[in-house]
């Protein structure tokens, strides 16, 4: 199905299913511990050994000698495969790091060896024997060191984030300098851990030259095509299982060691081997958010219209990486006629920075709307007012080009009126509650909408159930469910006549879990298919498809009606479509906006930040499902605490690697960090979008909270942090005097 018009009125809109707050159909198999992930698969193939990942010692340089005698001899131990025994493994698509093969070490615990035992226990102990001759070599791993020297590169991330190196519109320079109120100042992020509950994790088998991995992977057709160029394989000689995602967060966008590990373990092992990744690996091994070095620059008339806005980031990646997008937001999110973003890339010897949780957007707007509440107390204006005085309702470089929908202000009108943001005292550090300083913050939310085509099959049976087949991903978001609501509505069944299958590889291809853009791509190519079984049923039943009805399990057109199982026949009926986008994402600026609003106390005596209220309003088309749509954002809204007060990868810069590489050194948010959260949709829907005239939450509700914190912090106590994250050893020294 090709969408290249806005939609019209359609089966969707009857909302007799979509739209409900509908409990997660797969909730029951997680709440009991049957949901099958990937390391529990002991179902899908006998005789399971161990596989244990070793990793490099140093950060740049080289392998010399690998001595594995001690560990061959070692108990259970089946097989070991070095990095020594193949040259350097083909990248997949999607890598940026080298995940296996040859002696070269670019990054610290690059994958050296598996060992496959008997027991996990073995395949550790056995790793551990290996004596490796490594050959140090000098490595960069200082961003702060080097960021002058960091040429100007552009980048997308491929989830709608992107910037050229540098782009201008207007003449920035000269009405900076005219501006009659002016802001200059610099904002870090530091680097991110994804910090997903499940460990990255796959178990491979072999059968003669064909591959199966049920693993945990966010992006099954990525994750085929890739595993299979990296081992030399025929794509159709690969398949990927993933059922069930233990949280990915962008962690699980692409191939990783331990899919590639697994299978080579498999292979020489001549036997089915599973393995997870430790922690230590997934901080180092696998991919992270890359810290940045950001500038803002504002110039405003004295009545508070932004006449020149800059922004400029700067962060690290491996050879042939990419930049951190910070300043994608920025192109779009402010009214300005005189423009400047730009992005510098140093190459750097850290593991992979790559995609988590709105990337670019999610660092960017902790600078950007933080600049946004220092100018406008600059302006001695009301930070939500300086906002809505700047809204746009078009692309500020393209003025030609409108938003498909753009509810920001409402956003932020709604949220202070139910925030009670009119008691917010202006004059930071003057509210106290006994040693409690308390203070207000708010901040925009900008992602967005990525549309991309996804593929669905949908059967029908004699008994009137529906089972649709997609490899679109679950990974904690609700997919199985929306999916399920989709059909529904579309065949006119209740939602226990419907089966939703997801994460294999065997079935088409679909949008995949990312970027924000799964649920309303999936549930569009579900959409799709069903369109044309409609059209099949309507045929058989001799109904004008155009005309029929799916309603309570009957097809109406007229005074006629006939049960919908009485088209499908003893052999059943299948169809199968894909959603495919024409020009509509050049002509309309598809985005997804929302406010965010913190209440924070910070300790007078230790400078210890608690939070205490936090509300979302979002705008953001159709919501499929408010229920999981409403996890979504508290999900994101938590994360955004963790970035704003205590989550950062720190890096030994001597030797190259993130020292805190577990999740008791890498601090997230707990249940006791995380107060009372309130999410707000607002009614709308998007016709420009996709059939289903919905976009996307997951990471919207993650976008600005971490400024909206840090604003909050400020309001509060006074202090300007521009460092993240905001932990109490930069405000213990400059609170105010104790009363």
């Amino acid at each position: 199905m090709k969408f290249d018009t806005p939609a019209t009125n359609n089966p969707i809109d009857r909302l007799k299913v979509v739209g409900k707050p509908t409990d997660r159909i797969d909730g029951p198999r997680k709440t009991t511990g049957m949901a099958p992930y990937a390391y529990e698969r002991h179902d899908v193939v006998p005789n399971q050994a161990y596989g244990f990942v070793l990793g490099a010692g140093i950060a740049k340089g080289r392998v010399n000698a690998m001595d594995t005698a001690a560990a061959r001899r070692a108990p259970g131990v089946i097989a070991i495969v070095s990095t020594l025994d193949m040259p350097r493994l083909e990248k997949g698509q999607t890598n940026v790091a080298v995940l296996f093969g040859g002696p070269e070490i670019d990054h610290y615990h690059q994958a050296i060896a598996v060992v496959v035992a008997e027991t996990f226990e073995q395949a550790r102990d056995a790793a551990a024997m290996i004596r490796v001759d490594y050959a140090r070599a000098k490595g960069r791993f200082d961003l702060a060191a080097e960021a002058a020297g960091a040429p100007l590169v552009g980048g997308d991330s491929e989830e709608g984030s992107g910037a050229p190196p540098e782009d201008r519109v207007g003449d920035f320079e000269g009405a900076f300098a005219a501006a009659p109120v002016k802001f200059d100042e610099t904002y870090t992020t530091p680097d991110e851990s994804h910090a997903a509950m499940e460990p990255h994790a796959s178990i491979a088998a072999w059968e003669g030259e064909k591959l199966t991995v049920w693993t945990s992977n966010q992006m099954i057709a990525w994750g085929k095509r890739d595993l299979a160029k990296t081992l030399g394989l025929k794509p159709e000689n690969v398949r990927i299982d993933s059922p069930f995602v233990g949280g990915g967060f962008g962690g699980k966008l692409f191939l990783r060691a331990d899919a590639v590990l697994a299978a080579l373990g498999a292979k020489a092992a001549g036997r089915p081997v599973k393995l997870a990744l430790t922690r230590p690996l997934i901080a180092n091994n696998t991919t992270h958010r890359p810290a940045t070095i950001q500038r803002v620059r504002l110039g405003a008339t004295r009545d508070g219209k932004i006449t020149a806005i800059a922004h400029e980031s700067t962060s690290g990646n491996l050879k042939d990486g990419k930049p951190e997008t910070a300043v994608s937001q920025t192109k779009l999110l402010y009214a300005g006629a005189n423009r400047l973003t730009a992005m510098r890339l140093a190459e750097m010897d850290l593991p992979e920075g790559n995609a988590m949780r709105a990337p670019g957007e999610a660092p960017g707007l902790m600078a950007l709307e933080v600049a946004i509440d220092e100018m406008a107390e600059k302006l001695g204006m009301d930070p939500v007012e300086f906002r809505i005085l700047n809204d746009t309702q078009v692309d500020p470089e393209h003025p030609e080009r409108p938003f498909s929908q753009r509810q920001l202000v409402q956003c932020l009108r709604m949220g202070a009126e139910r925030f009670a943001w009119a008691n917010r005292n202006a004059r930071p550090g003057t509210r106290r509650e006994g040693r409690w300083l308390v203070g207000m913050g708010v901040a925009a939310g900008f992602r967005n909408n990525l549309l991309t085509k996804s593929a669905a099959r949908v059967r029908l049976d004699s008994a009137g159930t529906v089972t649709v087949e997609t490899d679109m991903t679950d990974i904690g978001t609700g997919s199985y469910t929306i999916i399920a609501q989709t059909a529904a509505e579309m065949m006119g069944v209740p939602l226990e006549k419907v089966v939703v299958k997801l994460g294999d590889s065997d079935f088409p291809a679909s949008a995949g879990s990312g970027g924000q853009w799964g649920a309303n791509n999936s549930t569009a190519g579900v959409y799709a298919a069903c369109v044309k079984l409609r059209e099949q049923v309507a045929q058989k039943l001799g109904f004008n498809s155009s005309e029929a009805e799916f309603v309570d399990g009957q097809v109406r057109a007229g005074n006629r009606s006939a049960p919908i199982a009485g088209a499908a026949g003893p052999d059943g009926m299948v169809a199968e479509d894909v959603i495919e986008y024409g020009d509509l994402a050049k002509r309309y600026q598809q985005s997804t906006f929302a406010g965010h609003f913190v209440e924070v106390g910070v300790d007078a005596m230790t400078g210890e930040t608690r939070v205490r209220r936090m509300l979302a309003v979002c705008a953001a088309g159709r919501i499929l499902n408010p229920k999981s749509a409403r996890s979504q954002v508290i999900g994101a809204m938590t994360m955004g605490v963790g970035a704003a007060l205590s989550e950062a990868l720190e890096v030994d810069t001597r030797h190259g690697f993130f020292v805190n590489h577990d999740l008791a050194g890498y601090e997230v948010p707990v249940h006791a960090d995380i107060p009372h959260q309130e999410v707000i949709f607002l009614d709308e829907v998007d016709p420009v979008s996709s059939p289903m005239k919905a976009k996307g939450v997951g990471e919207l509700g993650l976008c600005g909270v971490g400024a909206a914190v840090a604003n909050a912090i400020h309001n509060a106590t006074g202090i300007r942090v521009r460092d993240y994250p905001i932990a109490l050893d930069k405000l213990i020294e400059r609170l105010p005097e104790p009363a």
